[in-house]
């Protein structure tokens, strides 16, 4: 090999040794895709969740991640019903800035945005208070097993959303079933009417996703005082699946933003464990 060959064969291996070590030393640590908050998607009016207030847990949760990034926080409030993810995530004010950035709360399978590493997982239960008619059964699919006369006295309530109303007609109690909005989208908190019926003999039972019920039943009723059943979900119908992870939630395409997300997930998993815990949320066992 000639002297000139040589040289440039080590001055080549130099430059490639020099950047190779440079890279991880100098590349920048995403902060969040706008640098200057957090801008989180949010419901104003949805407890146990968030609200105006930042009164539920994904609030504590997104004051948590925005700590940990060293930005402030920012919401983008609209209600999570159809279109939410359009009018929030997916709204962009100019080239390349979105009204907000993060979503903290959704299914680890859903469709319309990039999925997180889940954070917890719950499910769908069966609720009812105890010390009454129903206080002998041991299992959510028992009530659709009671004598005649006990379900002929059944008053079961069961939102308009979510699977809970197809569980209610494969256990025959359709006839029994009281219809309750799932999704007000405004700051009466007539979610939680469902537990002050259960509470006051209006209902016998109800269906509930398990985040929400954890949450009420510790803010309006005394230990005990309710009784939880998770449902059973069948593996071979989707449609009946009530055991769900949760994860937050980006747009397409954003890869290291989401890796931001998902490594502040593990860091601090136990500090969320704990705000779930102390809003009641029951958790289930991984998928």
């Amino acid at each position: 090999m000639s002297r000139r060959v040589k040289g440039s064969f080590r001055a080549a291996c130099a430059a490639l040794l020099v950047g190779g070590a440079a890279v991880p030393a100098t590349a920048p640590v995403l902060a969040a895709p706008d640098t200057k908050a957090l801008k989180v998607c949010a419901d104003p009016h949805n407890l146990p969740f968030s609200n105006r207030e930042e009164q539920g847990f994904e609030n504590a949760i997104a004051r948590l991640m925005a700590k940990q990034l060293g930005l402030p926080l920012k919401y983008d409030w609209f209600p999570q019903r159809r279109g939410f993810i359009r009018n929030t995530l997916k709204s962009e004010l100019r080239d390349g800035v979105y009204k907000c950035d993060l979503v903290i709360g959704v299914s680890r399978k859903f469709e319309q945005a990039a999925t997180t590493r889940p954070y917890y997982y719950s499910t769908y239960v069966l609720v009812f208070a105890a010390g009454r008619d129903l206080d002998k059964i041991t299992s959510a699919e028992q009530l659709g097993q009671v004598d005649q006369a006990t379900r002929e006295k059944i008053r079961i309530g069961v939102f308009d959303t979510g699977p809970g109303q197809l569980w209610i007609f494969r256990q025959g109690l359709m006839d029994y079933a009281v219809p309750y909005v799932g999704q007000p989208g405004h700051e009466k908190d007539s979610l939680g009417d469902i537990l002050d019926d259960i509470l006051t003999d209006k209902l016998d039972a109800a269906v509930a996703w398990g985040p929400f019920a954890g949450y009420y039943a510790k803010k309006k009723s005394r230990p005990g005082q309710l009784k939880f059943l998770p449902l059973t979900s069948d593996p071979s119908d989707p449609g009946m699946r009530f055991h769900f992870g949760i994860s937050m939630a980006v747009r397409y395409g954003e890869k290291e933003w989401k890796q931001r997300v998902n490594d502040l997930i593990t860091e601090n998993l136990d500090e969320i464990h704990t705000i779930l815990d102390e809003y009641g949320v029951p958790r289930a066992q991984v998928e």
